[in-house]
């Protein structure tokens, strides 16, 4: 046999298996970047479950690949492939495909766009090309490099597939059709090829990569996870930093919020579920608080403060808040993408904290933007989610059929086309379809209404409220239409907190202490339109004038409709009025009445502080 000092390697073999590292980097990276990973992640995939079914796809690919290589080459009688022990083959080349497949694992960690990771990627398979070529061939072949400095350059792996095709090609001098017996089995002791000394290394290198991976998607970075395993490793002490609390501050936020029985009950009900559990519940929020850490020098901001909630079963509760309410911080606590603070929430009565790989079967979400792959139809994004939740079989086909139907994801045959070829509409309605499959017991809905016509909105909201019979529904939503139409009970968050909770009904009854009489009168009878408006009641505001056209809010107490109406039909012919109208509240004075509240108590909090 050749020693290793004799053979040529050849260089075009070393190309035959990279293109399989690109496929890895834009599959994983593209479901990374589009959030697809998150929204498998919130219907019940794990990490590990997520891991090993990638590692077996590609895998799989990676073995059919090099099968057929071996075959083409072996019929056309290229020696490489021809002479050399089958058996050895596949074991080198199933090593190096594990090695392969694990760092691409680990280069994905590295890299948020797609775009990015297919440049680097050929740049990497290129690239190491050329220096396994003009610098691991000359140390290869010159006699006076030391075995241990060729060996320490097999630790890279590119460097290990030239390696590969080096031991198993025959001598130059031959050529590919040769009588070139081969390298076989027996010849792994031979201490000359050097072979075992590279399946020892790649499969070192294939568990050290597989172990970052799985430590740098659970932590993020090193930094991280030295800090995450230092205070699991002291938990009260940990336990005892987050609950430390700012002392004034809190404590007239509290004064503050006495007068608001609404949300006093709300911790009262939280309070009882804690002592004794009520399987009605199938939400509790217990005083969750989310705090970030200082950047660029700036304070840490706290983003929810003391969210305390209760939600049962068959109920959709409505939270409406300005932007910057923390609205999504709680929604991504609630979901389990980021940690709280302090404080927790129970979802069919297990612990946010400690239970949240089993929440995931158990809660659908529709978020804000839509996570879909624009290569699969809509029918499969339902079965494939559905199976996510243990639906097989007659009821996943049921099911699916179902969910398409409800939401008009079904005529002329849109449910079998591309999701790519979805308009922003369909693209929601499938959104919405995605987190009800599987009989969720919370559903979070994330403005699910955006985009949509009013035909599918309607549609849209007749399933809303169908699903909502034995499930809990928390849905954020900037429409206070929709609000009024879906929800149960309302809640209004601002800067972080809840500051009322209720019925659009019972909200309307407490902040919308008004009427609003709008009046539109001939030029020139604008002051005897206000005078007239004073005589019914005194207390009455003008809050908008322009063209003939004024607006009074107009205090309930003290008012009678009937007086109104009188006095307006009887103004008609007197004062030349063209129109009026008297409505009640909306849900819409309520949110902006109680955000300028908790503003003024904010800027209260500041002067105290």
């Amino acid at each position: 046999m050749e020693t290793i000092q004799s053979k040529q390697p050849i260089f075009i073999y070393s190309y035959n298996n990279k293109p399989i590292l690109q496929v890895i980097l834009i599959n994983l990276v593209y479901e990374k970047q589009q959030k697809l990973r998150a929204m498998m992640k919130m219907h019940g995939l794990g990490d590990m479950a997520y891991w090993t079914i990638s590692y077996c796809y590609f895998l799989l690919i990676s073995l059919l690949y090099i099968l057929l290589l071996v075959i083409f080459g072996s019929i056309v009688g290229i020696k490489l492939f021809s002479a050399n022990s089958y058996m050895l083959q596949f074991i080198i080349y199933f090593t190096y495909m594990n090695l392969q497949i694990s760092c691409g694992f680990l280069m994905t960690s590295c890299f948020s766009t797609v775009t990015t990771a297919t440049v680097v990627g050929y740049l990497y398979v290129i690239g190491s090309g050329f220096v396994g070529e003009y610098l691991f061939k000359p140390f290869v072949e010159d006699t006076s490099v030391s075995r241990n400095v060729i060996t320490l350059m097999e630790f890279f792996p590119p460097f290990s597939l030239y390696r590969i095709i080096y031991e198993l090609s025959p001598p130059p001098a031959t050529g590919f059709y040769s009588d070139f017996s081969g390298v076989h089995l027996g010849d792994l002791s031979d201490t000359e090829n050097g072979i075992l000394v590279l399946l020892i290394i790649m499969l070192f290198e294939w568990a050290t990569f597989l172990f970052l991976t799985l430590y740098l998607d659970e932590f993020g970075c090193f930094q991280n996870g030295i800090r995450k395993l230092v205070q699991a490793s002291h938990p009260d002490r940990n336990h005892q930093a987050i609950q430390k609390p700012s002392t004034q501050p809190q404590e007239f936020e509290a004064s503050i919020e006495i007068d608001r029985t609404d949300i006093l009950r709300e911790r009262e009900i939280v309070d009882r579920f804690l002592q004794q559990p009520d399987c009605s519940y199938t939400a509790i929020i217990d005083n969750i608080r989310k705090v970030y850490p200082p950047k660029d020098g700036n304070t840490e901001k706290v983003a929810v403060k003391g969210f305390s909630l209760s939600i049962q079963r068959g109920q959709c509760f409505g939270l409406l808040g300005a932007n910057g309410a923390g609205k999504t911080s709680l929604i991504s606590m609630l979901t389990g993408f980021t940690k709280p603070t302090s404080g927790t929430a129970y979802i069919d009565g297990m612990d946010i904290r400690t239970d949240m790989n089993k929440i995931y079967t158990r809660i659908g979400v529709c978020p804000q933007f839509d996570l879909l792959w624009e290569t699969l139809t809509g029918r499969e994004h339902l079965m494939f989610y559905g199976r996510l939740k243990r639906l097989n079989g007659a009821t996943l086909v049921e099911a699916t059929e179902q969910s398409l139907k409800v939401l008009r994801i079904f005529e002329g045959g849109v449910a079998d086309t591309l999701v790519s070829q979805y308009s922003g509409g369909m693209k929601r309605r499938l959104s919405v379809a995605i987190s009800l499959i599987g009989d969720p017991k919370v559903v979070y809905l994330d403005e699910p209404s955006s985009g949509l016509d009013p035909a599918s909105r309607q549609a849209l909201w007749n399933a809303v409220e169908f699903a909502k019979k034995d499930r809990a529904i928390i849905l954020t939503t900037h429409s206070m239409e929709e609000a009024e139409a879906l929800c149960d009970r309302v809640g209004i968050s601002a800067d972080g907190r809840l500051r009322c909770t209720g019925t659009s009904k019972e909200l309307k009854a407490k902040y919308g202490g008004a009427f609003v009489l709008t009046v539109t009168a001939a030029a020139g009878g604008d002051e005897a339109v206000e005078q007239l408006v004073r005589s019914i009641s005194p207390a009455a505001k003008r809050t908008y004038h322009i063209a003939g056209t004024q607006k009074f809010a107009m205090p309930k107490q003290g008012v009678k409709i009937s007086e109104v109406f009188r006095a307006m039909e009887e103004a008609k012919r007197s004062l030349n009025v063209v129109a009026w109208g008297l409505a009640d509240t909306t849900l819409e004075d309520v949110f902006i009445k109680v955000a300028k509240e908790s503003s003024c108590d904010c800027d209260a909090q500041a002067l105290y502080a």
